[in-house]
């Protein structure tokens, strides 16, 4: 019994840690993302404004991240900010005038494209992108916040 209910704890533990990841966006223009937790380490890539980033760990000044296609490296954090975006993971996704199938189109977006996520709304979230277009889409079209 007691063996059930350590399994069930340590399971239960796992299963909220994955369910609240720490998300991060990049904060600058460019921030250069490195094969390590240091200044020393190569540039893997470089990321712009809003880039979506989960953290897996730590190390000092320096967060160990993944982005939507899992690829990982480092950045340090103090290129990263707390405020909402999303990247697409589809092809291609419709943004609509409102949250719901049935709202007009206002425009589209494609596989990679950062949104500034600024409303929650039943599985839609309003966004904006950096040409200044806003406009709902639905949240599982999205990854990050």
């Amino acid at each position: 019994m007691i063996r059930r209910l350590c399994f069930g704890l340590v399971f239960l533990l796992v299963f909220i840690s994955a369910a609240h990841a720490e998300m991060v966006s990049i904060s600058r223009t460019r921030a250069q993302m490195r094969s390590g937790p240091g200044g020393k380490y190569p540039i893997k890539w470089e990321l712009g404004v809003g880039y979506p980033l989960k953290v897996v760990s730590r190390q000092g000044d320096w967060l160990k991240v993944i982005d939507y296609e899992n690829d990982g490296g480092w950045v340090n954090k103090k290129l990263v900010t707390k405020t909402p975006y999303g990247i697409v993971k589809n092809e291609k996704i419709i943004i609509r005038s409102g949250p719901g199938e049935g709202q007009r189109e206002v425009g589209n977006a494609s596989r990679g494209v950062v949104l500034r996520i600024i409303k929650r709304k039943k599985g839609w979230v309003q966004v904006r992108h950096e040409s200044g277009l806003t406009g709902w889409v639905r949240r599982d079209l999205l990854w990050g916040w």
